[in-house]
């Protein structure tokens, strides 16, 4: 079986498939960075496609097997890119191995001296963001793998010269497994991508060997206040770097106090005060994941002032409670979240901030998480004052379990299913008013109703 460490080598030539991806894009630009021949593909043009022809990358528009080059020596590819795809087809055809994202990203963090790797079923994007901003305040010039965007960089990504590189990682698939982190960071675990995973147990499996793959040398970080995480993690005999809001954690919180829609709190650790910080952000889930990032970094040697200023300066990432605008005298934001856990965490953290009513406006992201978790679902989604359910976003599915959002909605009073993204915002334009919050939540394009009513006639 092929490698893909073999394959980092200066002229190399390599096809990616989904170029424009969100990780897949960083991906290119890394690989050209480290002298290899790359050219791509995808369905359609972007931002991102953009800028990697800027930077001289070839990026052909949708997939043919004439997109695969003569000299192609390698293929990669994105989860989304499945087998019958035509440059699949053709790559194997030809004998040219065909690798997944995540095996390339496992090879390239080996070159790094430190691999620092962001996992959990929730916060990765917001942790892994908030490390980006403690290291370069620290002037540590990492190279950078986020799941969103990040107004810092700009971008989701960013390809540096220092010796550490950031990762957020994924599960799902068992992805993270193709890593090789030297800090591997665990903020909870719950049941979730069960489309893959059998249950809650094999999610942990998941997640244990993950940790595993840390070396003797390296460190785990990991979430004291979650349960599920302690006891995936208590098989492995291995010492813990651990942060929560006890202080029987590593590093933790001390007088905490909300001021508007920020945190003031101290940070201790190892029961020594280490400094304070302001977090411009809501939720006491964000300031844990600022004590999971604070952990994280201590593990690459940071200094207080790097944390302090570090976390001083993030507002948060793109989709992240993301404040979208103006309607109307409310206040509009967008959130990724699409698991009942995201869905409480935010939820909790909107709630004393004084609005009047908070409409919430949720996507469902696909079939199999909505039965799965659907009592769970109907739980938080009873708490706004007002609900519109959007049909279920589909991602890599199709609806062989005939669940629809309107299914819901029957269970839900008071609440409303809408066909059309059109019918919300209609909706919305005759409903809201001074004092409300407007949330469009939701893993899929939910966003573009939000982005609707706040754009300027």
């Amino acid at each position: 079986m092929a490698d893909f460490q073999d394959y980092l080598k200066p002229g190399m030539r390599g096809h990616l498939i989904g170029v424009g991806g969100v990780s897949m894009a960083p991906l290119a630009e890394v690989l050209a960075g480290m002298g290899l021949v790359i050219d791509g593909s995808d369905m359609a043009e972007s931002e991102k496609t953009e800028h990697l022809r800027s930077l001289g990358i070839e990026v052909k528009i949708g997939h043919s097997a004439m997109n695969v080059a003569p000299d192609i020596q390698f293929v990669v590819r994105t989860a989304a890119v499945r087998d019958e795809n035509p440059e699949i087809v053709e790559a194997r055809a030809r004998g040219i191995p065909v690798f997944e994202r995540a095996e390339a990203w496992g090879a390239i963090m080996c070159d790094y001296e430190n691999a620092l790797c962001i996992a959990g079923t929730h916060g990765k994007t917001t942790t892994t963001s908030m490390c980006t901003h403690i290291l370069m305040a620290a002037e540590r010039d990492p190279t950078v793998m986020i799941g969103g965007t990040l107004p810092l960089l700009h971008a989701g990504h960013r390809v540096g010269g220092g010796d550490t590189i950031i990762l957020e990682s994924c599960e799902y698939h068992d992805s993270f497994l193709a890593f090789h982190p030297t800090i591997a960071v665990i903020l909870d675990i719950e049941a979730d991508h069960l489309d893959y995973f059998t249950d809650l147990d094999d999610v942990e499996d998941s997640f244990r060997k993950f940790a595993a793959k840390v070396p003797p040398h390296g460190k785990i970080v990991a979430n004291m206040d979650d349960r599920n995480t302690m006891e995936t993690l208590a098989p492995l005999g291995r010492e813990l770097v651990t942060f929560g809001l006890t202080d029987r954690a590593d590093v933790y919180a001390r007088n905490l106090r909300r001021v508007g829609a920020s945190s003031e709190f101290d940070i201790y650790v190892h029961g020594r005060f280490f400094t304070d910080v302001t977090l411009h952000i809501p939720g006491i889930h964000n300031v844990k994941n600022a004590l999971a990032a604070t952990a994280a970094c201590l593990c690459l040697g940071v200094r207080p002032n790097a944390v302090k200023y570090g976390l001083a300066g993030f507002n948060g990432a793109g989709r992240r409670f993301e404040f979208k605008g103006k309607f109307n005298g409310a206040d509009v934001y967008d959130d990724y979240a699409h698991h009942p856990g995201e869905l409480k965490a935010l939820l909790d953290a909107v709630e004393p901030l004084g609005y009047k009513r908070t409409i919430l406006v949720f996507q469902p992201h696909t079939y199999t998480r909505t039965a799965a978790l659907f009592e769970d679902f109907i739980a938080q989604l009873r708490r706004p004052d007002v609900l519109y359910l959007a049909e279920i976003y589909a991602a890599r599915e199709t609806n062989t379990l005939r669940i629809s959002s309107a299914d819901l909605a029957r269970q839900i009073p008071g609440s409303e299913f809408f066909a059309s993204f059109d019918d919300i915002e209609r909706s919305l334009r005759g409903t809201a008013r001074p004092g409300d919050v407007i949330l469009t939540v939701g893993a899929g394009d939910v966003y573009k109703i939000g982005e609707a009513l706040t754009k300027l006639p």
